[in-house]
């Protein structure tokens, strides 16, 4: 098997003495939230005086975790950055995705938001404001045609480098949005090329001992097609860090020198985007959110879960999807959104014997 594993204890490496303690300070901040979260397991509802007692804790976990990344330049947490009347907007968005009663078709639909939100923090927002005009025709004929023009932010340079990088596979539709604005917004219809990596952890282990394992056969990507890029990595969730430093460390091993690498999340851990930032020299955190701790077996807390099982369904452990059963269970209305992604997708696949998942 032509594999590439990468270690947890590899990954802490990077981490400074300084990272780990601040680690360990919001691990501390928030075991004071579990305990009153077994008070209200206990309570079997969430009553007011929950509400009023986690409040404060949350707000302190808020304020040190935005002390924590506004020392660090590439950790970049949209609801740190923006304005605050934008944070709701976000917050609300978080919310959906975190409660369990979000069944799949409404979880992708809150991500599709996430990511469009996203999409504006890390390159709309940058390009104001340098703007570019659109002339659209509109349906209506009466008295004659009519057109409408629109200004939105030029964005051409930021993007007309980019490469997504798909992370399989609860990357996959998340990186398809992504590279959906990218078109939207580009002034020639730009459509990304992608690279697909089979990459897991192996989640027989716990975090302090995790083994993250890239799969290069069943990896669908040119080597050459990402020196000198801009890489984007959109995956709704950074708990460790360790797929995305596995994958981009081999690459570099391989003489690979990316122009930017730029990893865009839902959700981060602190840990995950620490790491990142460490091992990568130059790499660049993007985030709707961050979440304080990991649990034993590397899972965000409070997190939302699986998220690549929400988004995707669950795989029979005998009968894993491959890539192409992946898009086809998105269904007709989300594979003809994303038609270009789908097709480019498709082409990265079938352009080599075999099939990812076979």
């Amino acid at each position: 098997m032509n594999k590439i594993v990468l270690h947890a204890s590899d990954l802490d490496g990077f981490l400074t003495t300084e990272d780990k303690k601040k680690i360990a300070h919001a691990h501390s901040l928030y075991e004071e939230a579990m305990a009153l979260f077994a008070k209200i397991e206990r309570g079997g509802s969430i009553a007011e005086d929950a509400v009023c007692s986690l409040t404060p804790v949350f707000e302190r976990i808020g304020r040190y975790l935005k002390e924590v990344v506004a020392s660090e330049d590439g950790i970049h947490v949209y609801s740190f950055e923006t304005p605050q009347v934008q944070h709701g907007a976000a917050s609300r968005l978080i919310a959906k995705l975190r409660d369990p009663k979000t069944q799949h078709e409404e979880f992708l639909y809150y991500v599709q938001r996430a990511y469009e939100l996203l999409f504006a923090h890390v390159y709309s927002d940058r390009a104001l404001p340098k703007k570019r005009s659109i002339v659209t025709k509109t349906p209506v004929t009466l008295p004659l045609q009519n057109y409408a023009i629109h200004k939105i932010p030029d964005v051409d340079n930021l993007i007309e480098n980019t490469v997504m990088c798909v992370m399989l596979r609860g990357a996959l539709l998340p990186s398809m949005i992504i590279s959906k604005e990218i078109e939207e917004h580009s002034s020639d219809g730009y459509v990304t090329p992608f690279a697909l990596f089979k990459i897991k952890r192996d989640d027989t282990k716990v975090e302090y001992n995790m083994d993250y394992l890239l799969d290069l056969d069943r990896s669908f990507f040119n080597l050459e097609g990402l020196d000198g890029k801009d890489l984007i990595f959109a995956d709704p969730m950074n708990a460790t860090g360790g797929s995305l430093v596995t994958i981009v460390k081999y690459i570099m091993s391989q003489g690979i020198k990316p122009k930017s690498i730029k990893f865009i999340n839902v959700i981060s851990a602190l840990k995950g985007a620490l790491r990142v930032v460490r091992a990568i020299e130059g790499a660049e955190v993007y985030t709707l959110w961050m979440d304080p701790v990991l649990n034993e077996k590397a899972y965000i807390l409070p997190g939302l879960g699986d998220a690549g099982d929400r988004l995707n369904g669950e795989d029979l452990p005998d009968n894993p999807r491959n890539m192409i059963q992946l898009m086809a269970d998105y269904g007709t209305n989300i594979t003809n959104l994303y038609r270009a992604q789908v097709k480019e997708i498709e082409m990265t696949v079938l352009g080599r014997n075999g099939m990812w998942g076979e």
